[in-house]
């Protein structure tokens, strides 16, 4: 029950944050902007997202390798897609992360290292969107860069200090936990090691870079020109909001966000609106082959049991015919 509770809060939070939005921004500019969507920028998106998915599954199985599992490229595509479709729709965005680590072969691997290699590719992502956050905020550090709002200057200052203060308080206790001492030698296989990490960072980075391209493709199809500076600063911290597990897909956060950057651009907030559900709507789109996943594993197990009975009767006809002879 407590968890069905935790779920039902999140669609509550989703929908409530959509409802305020709606209340506060020009609700009519945003529908219109959705409503006269240019479709062309739309499929670019969609196009970006399957690319993204592609290589995400690809970071995951050379992650898992290091930990020692071994499954297909395949596999992990189609594993990956299931994966996101169910974060997509249900609450708090890790069921179908959870999912892949217990779905893992486990030829030469336990659950804990199967759990750490969802954990460590989730966490490569992160550091990519990090790093062109990074970029884009040095970039607008420039003379002549954004002209940043003092709110948000102070806020990125502030959890700045928070997230240090954390490490520094915080961090010498994890690190004597057994459980953190686990995955931090996951880590340094997996992620860290000399023969990994180029292709980690540089697949980290493609991906982060293909979402942010999404989101860029979403704010023209719904009538907003973004410069790259601009999708740079912004997207990566639009990003970061979806990630607060307090919603269903990020939908509300991702929108709020969005409402709340985008006036620094000259956009107004219905805009940003307008983009990020136009971007949750191409990313659905993206995932909709994850719905195939478990036709596909019924249809297979269908065709085993078909196959195991049809051995069963021809066993049965040759015994017959043993007999009868």
């Amino acid at each position: 029950m407590k968890r069905y509770a935790g779920y039902a809060l999140r669609l509550v939070v989703s929908l409530a944050i959509l409802a305020g939005l709606a209340w506060i921004v020009d609700a009519p500019e945003a529908y219109a902007r959705l409503r006269g969507m240019d479709l062309r920028w739309l499929a670019l998106a969609v196009g970006c997202f399957t690319l993204v998915t592609v290589l995400m599954a690809w970071r995951w199985r050379l992650t898992a390798q290091r930990l020692g599992a071994t499954f297909g490229f395949g596999w992990a595509v189609r594993e990956y897609y299931l994966s996101q479709l169910v974060n997509l729709c249900l609450p708090g965005g890790m069921l179908g992360d959870a999912g892949r680590a217990w779905r893992t072969p486990r030829g030469g691997v336990d659950l804990t290292r199967a759990a750490h290699a969802v954990m460590i590719e989730r966490l490569a992502g992160q550091v990519g969107v990090l790093a062109i956050g990074t970029f884009g905020v040095a970039w607008a550090l420039v003379p002549g860069g954004v002209d940043w709002p003092a709110w948000l200057v102070q806020g990125a200052l502030w959890v700045g200090l928070v997230l240090v203060l954390i490490a520094v308080v915080v961090g010498p206790i994890l690190r004597r936990l057994g459980p953190v001492a686990q995955f931090r030698a996951s880590l340094e296989a997996a992620f860290l090691a000399p023969a990994v990490v180029l292709w980690q960072l540089a697949l980290s980075l493609a991906i982060a870079v293909l979402m942010i391209v999404a989101f860029w493709a979403c704010a023209r199809a719904t009538g907003t020109a973004m410069a790259g500076e601009a999708a740079l600063i912004l997207v990566p911290l639009i990003l970061t909001a979806m990630m607060i597990p307090v919603s269903v897909g990020g939908w509300g956060l991702r929108e709020g966000a969005a409402a709340a950057l985008f006036p620094i651009i000259g956009a107004s907030a219905s805009a940003g609106v307008a983009a990020g559900a136009a971007y949750g709507l191409a990313l659905m789109i993206a995932c909709l082959p994850g719905v195939l996943v478990p036709l596909r594993a019924r249809s297979g197990s269908r065709k085993s049991a078909a196959s195991a009975t049809a051995g069963q009767i021809v066993d049965m006809d040759d015994g017959v015919a043993h007999k009868g002879g």
